[in-house]
């Protein structure tokens, strides 16, 4: 059977369901199948951190934060610093410092196509260069809300910065809200906000 023999509103109708279905973003937060068959429009949350370098050298000490949650500007100021990296020494030899400063400037927030790394680049003023994701006004909005009792009180959290804690799927780069399990407490969605 091709096109031409299905009857017309029942053609209308299932094109207007895939249309529907393709455009709208699947339940895990990811792009729907529209933008993944007919090409990149802005894809929700981040790009997820694909260098094994990186994950190695930073991800083996704290979460491995994806580089399009800061600006390039914010990523070459922490790698020029890692003699003093939050007051650990991290410093790297050089070739490896070089190779992961070009990967993390390249996937910066402000070089990047992905709906969360816009917004965080949209609310930084201009010229700002946080050294900590936790120190941008995205973050800071959206994690306002959160009590001492959900982080710091909370064993299993303890830190904002620990994104993996609550984020279910954030070495995956999706922050989405639907993906939020705040040790202790549940679902995100399910508290009074």
């Amino acid at each position: 059977m091709n096109y031409r023999t299905i009857p017309a509103p029942l053609l209308m109708i299932s094109s207007a369901i895939l249309l529907s279905s393709s455009i709208a973003l699947g339940a895990d937060g990811e792009q729907g199948i529209f933008n993944r068959l007919f090409g990149p429009g802005e894809a929700p949350g981040v790009a997820p951190v694909d260098n094994p370098l990186y994950l190695q050298e930073c991800g083996s000490c704290h979460f491995a934060y994806q580089p399009g949650l800061l600006p390039a500007r914010s990523w070459n100021n922490l790698m020029g610093g890692l003699e003093n990296h939050f007051g650990e020494n991290a410093e790297l030899p050089a070739g490896d410092a070089k190779a992961l400063t070009d990967y993390l400037v390249r996937n910066a927030a402000d070089h990047a196509n992905f709906k969360r790394s816009r917004k965080i680049m949209n609310a930084l003023p201009p010229g700002d260069t946080p050294l900590r994701v936790s120190d941008t006004p995205y973050f800071i909005d959206k994690h306002g809300q959160l009590s001492r009792e959900m982080v710091q009180d909370n064993p299993e959290v303890v830190s904002i910065s620990r994104c993996g804690a609550c984020h279910t799927t954030a070495d995956k780069g999706s922050f989405s809200e639907s993906a939020v399990r705040i040790p202790g407490f549940g679902r995100w969605e399910d508290k009074d906000r």
